[in-house]
């Protein structure tokens, strides 16, 4: 927008403190060449025709209405902020986790740093077949002196040197051709060091031919779990040769398919998880509109640890704001939010919980993109002039918010980046919002 339009100041509201989102929040802390992405963030949030406020949640500090008093259009980029529920028996058991919750809990953000997870079985179930299921059994097997490295928190650090979780599956309800993991995340599960893959090669036989004519990532991505599931560590292995590599690699993790929770068993006083019951399931149709149906066979996994990776909807915001709950997105066409003029939405909220951060990206400039025409051809009334933050910032003081702005951001950083020096890391986020706004004096 202030690229393509000389005129356009933009404020940015944020719900914490501190910017970036799932950058910041969802990125794996043993990934920090996808946060590069914060440079190109911060120069633009450095434009002397951008603001940042922090600190200041919409729909409750303020409402949506009143923002479109303020400003010519508004822009919900909110993401998807719930975790979608198995529904079986016994998800609400100790030692059952979303996702969303333990990569919250490892990367710092604020409502999941009490999680306290309990790491102290061998065998851990993630159910899902995606790059977020990927990055947490990555950093559940991760030798520490590679975690250590990173941005990861303290807490998680402490409580993963503790772990005495050894082995991982990633179930999934469908088959290989269907798994939602791109060949990146996969190549680089399979080099981590000091663990080994374990994949059946009964679950590939044929799938060689299936993919001939697939699209080249996913002919790429299936060629490299068919290679992986085939290699054996030299054919004629004596036992002390099968020893040797099994000591090398003392933990391992591995894909099961056609697999569905049914119900997560409890241990024998009630409390805690023990192990997942499973309905295996047949395939019908072809490619991702394949439907996993139940056989009627079932089996069961013991496991101390179960973390739900199925998607992520996201949460009405505000009553204001067309919402389909079904879907968990915002009714838009590309971008323009259905019925209300000058209400606009982009990424998660806007076409649900898929692709990495260049496809959001894209998808941002797309709303854009929409913003700009509406603005050519009138469909923005802007001949009356709009006070924007001003008019904001009273509603908010006589709320008793403060905002943060970008400035204070910094200095938040700064103490971060001073920490993380102090332990080898590139930072150490402070994960108390408290304590945050203690340090600029708010």
């Amino acid at each position: 927008l202030l690229q393509h339009h000389g005129g356009a100041r933009v404020d940015i509201y944020e719900k914490l403190p501190v910017p970036f989102g799932l950058v910041r929040f969802g990125v794996a802390p043993d990934h920090p060449e996808v946060k590069n992405v914060i440079n190109a963030f911060t120069q633009t949030a450095r434009s002397e025709r951008c603001a940042y406020y922090g600190n200041v949640t919409v729909g409750k500090d303020v409402t949506v209405a009143e923002l479109q008093q303020a400003y010519h259009a508004v822009v919900l980029s909110y993401g998807a902020e719930d975790n979608r529920v198995l529904g079986i028996p016994g998800e609400n058991l100790s030692g059952v986790y979303s996702a969303r919750a333990f990569v919250g809990w490892y990367n710092g953000l604020p409502e999941n740093r009490d999680l306290k997870p309990d790491l102290s079985c061998e065998t851990a179930l993630i159910l899902g077949h995606g790059n977020v299921a990927l990055d947490i059994a990555r950093i559940l097997l991760s030798p520490l002196g590679l975690l250590r490295k990173t941005d990861i928190t303290d807490g998680s650090l402490a409580a993963l040197a503790c772990s005495k979780v050894k082995r991982v599956w990633l179930v999934g309800r469908r088959g290989p051709l269907q798994v939602a993991f791109t060949i990146k995340e996969l190549r680089e599960m399979i080099n981590l060091p000091g663990a080994r893959p374990v994949l059946n090669p009964a679950d590939f036989t044929g799938l060689e031919n299936a993919v001939k004519d697939a699209p080249r990532p996913r002919k790429r991505l299936t060629e490299l779990m068919i290679k992986t599931a085939l290699e054996k560590p030299g054919e004629k292995t004596t036992e002390a040769q099968a020893a040797a590599v099994q000591a090398a690699a003392p933990r391992e993790w591995g894909l099961k398919f056609q697999r569905s929770p049914q119900e997560v068993l409890p241990t024998a006083d009630g409390r805690r998880a023990r192990g997942v019951r499973m309905a295996l399931t047949r395939l019908e149709g072809s490619g991702d509109s394949t439907k996993a149906v139940p056989t009627g066979d079932v089996e069961e996994l013991e496991c101390g640890l179960v973390l739900s990776s199925i998607g992520y909807p996201s949460l009405p915001l505000d009553p204001a704001v067309p919402f389909d709950s079904q879907r968990g997105v915002i009714p838009n066409s590309a971008g323009r939010v259905e019925g209300v003029p000058g209400l606009y939405c982009s990424g998660w909220v806007k076409r649900g919980p898929t692709g990495v951060i260049i496809t959001t990206m894209n998808d941002s400039f797309d709303t854009a993109q929409s913003v700009l025409e509406d603005l050519q051809v009138g469909v923005l009334d802007v001949s009356a002039s709009r006070e924007g933050f001003g008019a904001v910032e009273s509603i908010l003081r006589g709320r008793g918010v403060r905002p943060v702005s970008f400035s204070e951001w910094e200095k938040i950083d700064a103490a971060e980046v001073a920490r993380g020096k102090a332990a080898g890391k590139p930072r150490e986020k402070i994960v108390d919002p408290q304590e945050m706004l203690r340090l600029i004096g708010h």
